[in-house]
């Protein structure tokens, strides 16, 4: 198995110490490059990283960055990646002063593959299966029984141009990608920044996430599906601009559910001007959109932009979705703000909703997500919260 091509010289530099500059005092970053499959418990020091391909983090593996640390991908190198195999550990204990840095020097969307974390708490995908296969084009399984998995810890980190075309060409990575993980697992203050597909994918698990960033991204600036279930999630902000589709794509795979995950403090805002994917303004997008069973309790919500004849704030798109989740209570938006024109909710084509009594309320005093602004979420000196 290919090992990760570091010089035993500069690894006993990672664990000793690094140099300091005796006039300022203060500390030099390393330099080095990571390629392969790391099968070792390993820790890097304040530093510039080289990212060379896809980069596994074997099972029983705990693989450390310190503070303030950039991991710089390259287009160039073919598909680039961060992956967290089941078992695998990564951690990432950036600072609101000092983030962890992953990025492509192009500034290209699309150029890498992002940070993906597998692991095997429960999933309940199409048909109720499981266990699945990816889609990120690794084709990796995921799901399980252990709700208590633990990836690692994910704070101050920001990713940016990711979401990689890979393998068929369709196949997608996103900013970050979490396949069935478990509530061990710690992620907080994370940026996704200009993405070519997702900002965040949830894919089952029962992982929860608190001060999420999502900016710029192509396709959904949050997404989940195979029954995601996270229970403490607080303080996601979302801002389309220039290329985006749904503020929030919600779906369980099909299956009607009793269960679902809970967010609190969401602010969801696109940009005049900002088109789909595919290129219109005309096309339908919505801040939420609901399908194949999905579901969840979110409150203090704040919703800008979404004000074409298209669009709405919390779009019901199938008539499976509307009689089991709506009107059996499993949908549940409690203050909601609308800033501006968009309109409250609506049914795809003809399908009329109606909310049973308290599962969709208003409030003009809703303040949406609250995230202190600082340089682990500023980009080439703009800052990303206002």
């Amino acid at each position: 198995m290919k090992k990760l091509l570091l010089s035993l010289t500069i690894l006993s530099a990672l664990f000793v110490g690094c140099s300091t500059d005796d006039d300022e005092g203060t500390v030099q970053p390393v330099e080095g490059e990571l390629t392969g499959s790391i099968t070792t418990n390993q820790t890097y020091a304040f530093g510039n990283y080289t990212l060379n391909g896809i980069v596994t983090i074997e099972n029983g593996v705990t693989v450390t960055f310190d503070a303030g640390s950039t991991i710089t991908a390259n287009a160039a190198n073919g598909v680039d990646a961060i992956v967290v195999k089941n078992g695998g550990k990564l951690i990432m204990n950036g600072t609101a002063a000092q983030p962890i840095v992953l990025t492509e020097p192009s500034a290209t969307p699309g150029s890498w593959g992002g940070i993906i974390i597998y692991g095997d708490a429960p999933i309940n995908g199409a048909g109720g299966v499981t266990t699945k296969t990816s889609e990120d084009g690794l084709n990796l399984t995921y799901g399980g029984t252990n709700a208590a998995h633990n990836g690692g810890t994910l704070r101050y980190v920001r990713v940016e141009y990711a979401g990689k075309k890979i393998t068929d060409g369709t196949s997608e990575m996103n900013g970050f990608s979490f396949y069935s993980v478990g509530t061990g697992t710690t992620l907080d203050h994370l940026v996704s920044y200009k993405g070519a597909d997702d900002g965040f994918e949830f894919y089952g698990g029962t992982v929860s996430a608190t001060n999420l960033v999502s900016y710029g991204n192509y396709d959904d600036s949050f997404d989940w599906q195979d029954g995601w279930k996270g229970q403490n999630n607080s303080n996601w902000y979302a801002y389309q601009v220039g290329t985006g589709n749904f503020g929030m794509e919600i779906e369980a795979s099909n299956n009607n559910n009793a269960f679902w995950p809970v967010i609190s403090n969401i602010t969801l805002i696109r940009a005049a001007g900002t088109v789909t994917e595919g290129g219109s303004s005309a096309a339908e997008y919505d801040a939420i959109q609901f399908k194949k069973q999905g579901n969840g309790d979110f409150t203090n919500v704040v919703i800008s932009g979404y004000t074409t004849a298209n669009s709405t704030a919390v779009r019901i798109q199938d008539a499976a979705t509307n009689t089991d989740q709506v009107n059996g209570n499993k949908i549940k938006l409690t203050s909601v703000k609308i800033n501006d024109g968009t309109s409250q909710f609506a049914g795809a084509g003809t399908l009329s909703v109606a909310f049973p009594s308290g599962q969709y309320t208003t409030s003009e005093s809703a303040t949406g997500a609250s995230i202190t602004a600082g340089i682990w979420a500023t980009v080439n000196g703009t800052t990303l919260i206002p």
